[in-house]
């Protein structure tokens, strides 16, 4: 009677888990067009992309296995080199000065008490224009004739310069158009942090005498670490798929001496001008690995050190 008693129990122990699971359909269902879409247009490409890494196509004819031949291409590809330290370059002289400005401008915006929202507005402005427009904008401002920073270097006495003609420049204009864009969107995201601090810390440090940089530095910089490292990490991945600047500043060969080519430029000009698929998929995978490697050393870099138990 001991074994008869316990069979209909334990089908009931398996079973009702199963019940319970099959119960919340109606919310599977609910959230099911995420998924497909994200299968579809995601994960598909995704793994497509890996695939497609290992073969030779040229969007017609039938594909065909090649190995590792497109990665051993792409390791003695000197272009590939060159957008790639092109791509860094690029990436260090828009962040760093995009982020730093932004901290500034948040701190100034906190001790603001007139037009706080005009401000958050004007700030926010240039991230939400179309980016054909400010790069066409910006190629007319760095124009060697017209461009109106040589107009104000003629008016100092300083000799203009042919900034999208020489590579240094061609760098400056395209880095400089990234910090004017993206600054105002890290401004209010520092700014949302600053408001998040609690006001009598600032009031005790006022009260033992700390001045504004010491107390920047002892309580503002040090509460502001997630989202410092939030904005650092979201800049990497940015920064290093900078495409429609460069390709609308100075075309798709890069400009001079080919010193505006990044790495998503010479991917996008490798699938769809030279029809090289295979090897536009490998420089996709060197780019996605590019980025994991430059998000862990600043999660590494920019972390407590109290997340590291």
């Amino acid at each position: 009677m001991t074994a008869t008693a316990t069979v209909p129990a334990a089908r009931v122990t398996t079973a009702a888990p199963r019940r319970r699971i099959w119960s919340y359909w109606r919310f599977y269902l609910a959230l099911s067009p995420f998924y497909v879409l994200f299968a579809v247009f995601g994960l598909y490409p995704m793994l497509s992309t890996i695939v497609l890494a290992f073969q030779r196509w040229d969007g017609l004819s039938a594909r065909r296995f090649t190995g590792l031949d497109n990665f051993a291409f792409l390791v003695k590809d000197p272009t590939f080199w060159q957008s790639l330290e092109n791509t860094v370059v690029l990436f260090l002289m828009s962040t760093v000065p995009t982020l730093v400005l932004a901290l500034l401008l948040a701190v100034m915006l906190q001790s603001a008490v007139r037009f706080t929202n005009v401000y958050r507005i004007a700030y926010f402005i240039p991230n939400v224009t179309s980016l054909v427009a400010m790069a066409i904008f910006f190629s007319s401002i760095f124009s060697t004739n017209f461009g109106l920073v040589n107009a104000a270097l003629r008016s100092l006495g300083i000799p203009q310069q042919d900034w999208l003609g020489q590579p240094w420049g061609i760098k400056i204009a395209i880095s400089t158009m990234i910090v004017w864009q993206w600054v105002g969107y890290n401004t209010l995201i520092y700014l949302a942090g600053l408001q998040a601090i609690p006001k009598d810390q600032y009031e005790a440090a006022k009260v033992d005498g700390a001045g504004a940089v010491r107390t920047f530095f002892a309580i503002t910089l040090p509460q502001l670490r997630p989202v410092v490292l939030f904005t650092v990490v979201m800049s990497t991945i940015g920064g290093l798929q900078t495409f429609t600047e460069p390709q609308v500043m100075v075309g798709n060969s890069g400009g001079t001496g080919q010193s505006g080519m990044t790495v998503v430029l010479f991917f996008y000009r490798a699938a769809f001008l030279d029809n090289d698929y295979g090897y536009a998929a490998a420089i996709a995978l060197s780019i996605f690995a590019l980025v994991l490697l430059f998000t862990a050393i600043n999660w590494r870099i920019f972390r407590g050190r109290g997340e590291d138990r």
